[in-house]
């Protein structure tokens, strides 16, 4: 029997690959609940999850009671699925079930473009039963090695919106739409120095294919290096895509409840936060491909592009996963350490500085390249001369106060002439920092 033409060394790998990638991200979105958890519950100084395991509450499976926790992700998904899955009146019905599925479909549509691991040499070999001869070759260890990686990656990332937009929108609840309307300024406002941030890198590096890229950054250092800026701008700007905290203000329970899931309950409730932790890792794992150099560490040879034994792709493929999941820490510390911000700030911090400092950065880049110091060392001064200039500038922008303190007479920021202002409890025990021992003396 002929073999087909299209059937290729190239598409097995890549079926091999969307395969194990899409339950890799499952159970990270499920482990990135978990991990959330702890990392709040080690900065508010508490335990976190740590009883749950995997026993069942049967006495034959005793020794995985417990195991730190780590069952919780399967008891609260287990809770959203069997959970009644309730739809209020007076709802777009088609477009209140449809919203989650547009939100977490383009998050588990990303990463096929992301190479894992690099390369692989594949033998050729006989599929048995049908007969089927498959040449091997050199192939890409990724989802679909396209051309147009880097651009299809930002295509899916914001048809996002439009989920969000009709969760608020189809829940015929004033919270849920201001949540909807909130959540979709802020995501097309954030895509422009997002996308100016992309165009920055994609200069620097002179090329938009995938594993190009970690070839340019294996020979010539790491973006991050080089381009600290344009990192910065494009790591907030994914933050605020991704509607993670301090840009939370799409959900603000204390302003909207919930913001625009508010209506929503069991399993279509659980798609928008599989969502958002599927949109963080592919966020992360974009930002790796582009500033930390993918599957690449400097001075491991395993870890070469040259590399296409299954040994390197294995451990390209560790590297990578060890990557983002530092990565997804850095956001979860993000925020449980910084407030939220108002929404007047963040489309002002959006407006006012991020997209001008990006056009800044990507005029920069252009100079730079036209006069070819495109050299580390010129890079990271041009990088330094770029901060410093927007430091000054923000100083001369005229300062806003449509939201500024009302003074209140007899308050401690405006207390009567000649009262002493205390701005630290009188109480003893307000003032301890012994978390165990507590009250008890020294």
């Amino acid at each position: 029997m002929d073999t087909p033409s299209w059937l290729t060394a190239q598409l097995l790998v890549s079926v091999l690959t969307i395969v194990v990638v899409v339950h890799v991200l499952l159970i990270g979105c499920a482990m990135a609940v978990y991990m959330e958890r702890k990392v709040s519950a080690y900065i508010q100084d508490r335990v976190g999850p740590n009883r749950v395991g995997f026993d069942f509450g049967l006495a034959a499976l005793a020794p995985l009671k417990g195991m730190l926790g780590l069952g919780q992700s399967l008891a609260d998904g287990l809770k959203f699925i069997l959970k009644e899955d309730f739809t209020p009146a007076r709802v777009d019905k088609a477009l209140f079930t449809l919203a989650p599925i547009i939100v977490v479909t383009p998050a588990l549509m990303g990463f096929v473009v992301i190479p894992w691991g690099g390369r692989v040499e594949v033998p050729d070999f006989t599929l048995p039963l049908v007969g089927w001869h498959i040449e091997g070759g050199i192939v890409h260890v990724a989802g679909a090695a396209v051309n147009v990686g880097i651009v299809y990656l930002l295509a899916t990332a914001a048809l996002g919106v439009y989920g969000v937009a009709l969760g608020g929108y189809a829940g015929n609840n004033k919270f849920s739409f201001l949540g909807g309307l909130r959540a979709t300024a802020q995501m097309i406002s954030y895509e422009v120095p997002l996308g100016l941030a992309l165009m920055t890198a994609l200069l620097a590096l002179g090329t938009v294919l995938p594993d190009a890229i970690v070839r340019q950054q294996a020979s010539q250092g790491w973006l991050l290096i080089s381009q600290p800026v344009a990192a910065l701008i494009f790591y907030i700007a994914i933050l605020a895509e991704a509607n993670r905290a301090p840009f939370d203000n799409a959900e603000a329970e204390q302003e909207l409840v919930g913001g625009y899931h508010t209506e929503y309950s069991a399993m279509r409730f659980a798609l928008f936060f599989l969502a958002e932790y599927a949109h963080l890792i592919t966020s992360s794992a974009f930002f790796a491909l582009l500033f930390l150099g993918g599957y690449h560490l400097p001075g491991v040879g395993l870890l070469s592009p040259e590399s296409v034994g299954v040994g390197a792709v294995l451990a390209k493929f560790g590297v990578y996963a060890g990557k983002v999941t530092l990565l997804v820490f850095l956001s979860m510390l993000i925020r449980w350490t910084i407030p939220r911000l108002r929404y007047d700030q963040i489309m002002m911090g959006g407006w006012q500085l991020l997209i001008p400092l990006a056009l800044a950065d990507v005029v920069m880049v252009c100079v730079m390249i036209y006069f070819n110091l495109t050299g580390l060392v010129p890079m990271l001064i041009a990088n330094a001369a770029l901060a410093a200039a927007g430091v000054v500038a923000v100083g001369f922008m005229p300062a806003n106060a449509a939201n500024r303190r009302v003074p209140l007479y007899g308050s401690r920021f405006c207390p009567m002439p000649g009262e002493p202002v205390r701005t630290q409890s009188s109480e003893p025990l307000a003032h301890e920092d012994r978390p165990v021992q507590g009250s008890m003396p020294a």
